[in-house]
């Protein structure tokens, strides 16, 4: 929902009387709730059925098909993406909108279809370097494609799509040393001069990587404060058994605290979510990238290797943490010790923040706005 909102921002600037609904699948509904009720941003929330196809990276066609169980949610999942597609159009014939605005993932494709049925102009955005399927079906039907990187990455039609790069708030952006020692007190770090480590595996969290930083905690504490953002899921796993330090915070997440929890930050761990990857660019901060290797088309892999080929960043995988855990340990203290290596990585990744890409993206949804009413 980070980009959403950052684009919808700007539509509401340039147009206050600006409705918003937000369609989301039940599984994610909760959170979304959630993350709208804390925007300043009025927006109704609807909520569909929708399904996926499981696909994972570097697992065999043929182990994915004897697996009955991922087999069963599939075929499950298509009736879903039917029942799915029924109710957005019963939404989008009740609510009429100038324009519908898929950011990715399976629960725009029936919202897509219905668009493109309905005749409503369809603008989409796809933030990662490897095109998902869901945008991959939409970008045939799109007015408009929206790109988080540059276009000669993506297949999609030349003349409809756009670099505009990923969608942020205003909020991200680079700190003096002062913001940053402010930004440690509002986190509630004793001493604020001390270097912070700030561990992310997004909302979720990242089992793998939470355990990690719990076995090697120990031996970074003395130098290193750490704020762990375990994901909703691990935090209770996390706080049993990580080690009780004053400067070890725990917290599930902070999804509207996380440009305080970046703008505190010395050194991020973090995933290769495109939309945290652009944040943290336009924050300019250090950064070790350990991508989820299983996910569809391994597209946080592919994330990755843009960074790690910009030196904007240090990659490592996440079996060889698994292997031997003090691969992340001297990886952590290599960095916080070679201040030129932070600032070098800070300034090449800070060189992939495109801070106006809310305000093109919007620009773009009224242009299509505005000729649907022509």
């Amino acid at each position: 929902m980070t980009p959403v909102l950052a684009v919808l921002a700007e539509l509401k600037r340039h147009d206050p009387e600006l409705k918003s609904y937000f369609i989301t699948d039940h599984g994610f509904g909760a959170q979304a709730h959630d993350i709208i009720k804390r925007s300043p941003l009025e927006i109704k929330l609807k909520r569909i059925h929708a399904g996926k196809l499981r696909r994972y990276h570097k697992v065999s066609v043929i182990s994915q098909v004897l697996d009955v169980a991922t087999v069963f949610k599939n075929v499950r999942d298509i009736f879903l993406v039917g029942i799915g597609l029924l109710q957005s159009l019963f939404y989008l014939m009740k609510i009429k909108p100038d324009v519908v605005f898929t950011k990715g993932g399976f629960v725009c494709l029936p919202v897509g279809l219905a668009a493109k049925l309905l005749k409503i102009p369809l603008i989409i955005h796809d933030s990662d370097a490897h095109p998902g399927l869901t945008n991959r079906i939409l970008a045939r039907y799109a007015a408009v494609i929206g790109t988080g990187a540059p276009t000669d990455r993506y297949s999609y039609p030349e003349g409809r799509t756009h670099y505009v790069g990923i969608p942020v708030s205003r909020k991200f952006k680079p700190l003096t040393a002062k913001q940053q020692q402010a930004c440690k007190g509002e986190l509630g770090l004793h001493d604020t001069t001390k270097p912070l480590l700030v561990v992310t595996g997004g909302g979720l969290g990242a089992r793998n990587l939470n355990r990690a930083i719990v076995t090697i905690a120990p031996q970074l504490l003395d130098k290193v404060a750490i704020l762990h953002l375990t994901g909703q899921a691990n935090y209770q796993e996390v706080l049993q058994k990580a080690p009780e330090h004053i400067d070890y915070i725990i917290k599930p997440f902070m999804p509207e605290g996380l440009a305080i929890a970046f703008g505190a930050a010395d050194v991020v761990m973090t995933r290769a979510g495109a939309t945290t990857m652009i944040e943290l660019a336009a924050m300019a901060k250090p950064i070790i990238i350990v991508p989820h290797p299983h996910l569809t088309g391994g597209h946080q892999l592919k994330n990755a290797e843009v960074y790690n080929d910009a030196q904007a960043a240090v990659v490592l995988q996440e079996e060889d943490i698994i292997l031997d855990q003090r691969v992340l340990l001297k990886a952590l203290i290599d960095v916080f010790a070679n201040t030129a290596k932070r600032r070098t990585m800070a300034r090449n990744l800070h060189a992939f923040a495109r801070p106006d890409a809310a305000l093109d993206m919007a620009a773009l949804i009224v242009e299509a706005a505005a000729t649907k009413k022509a």
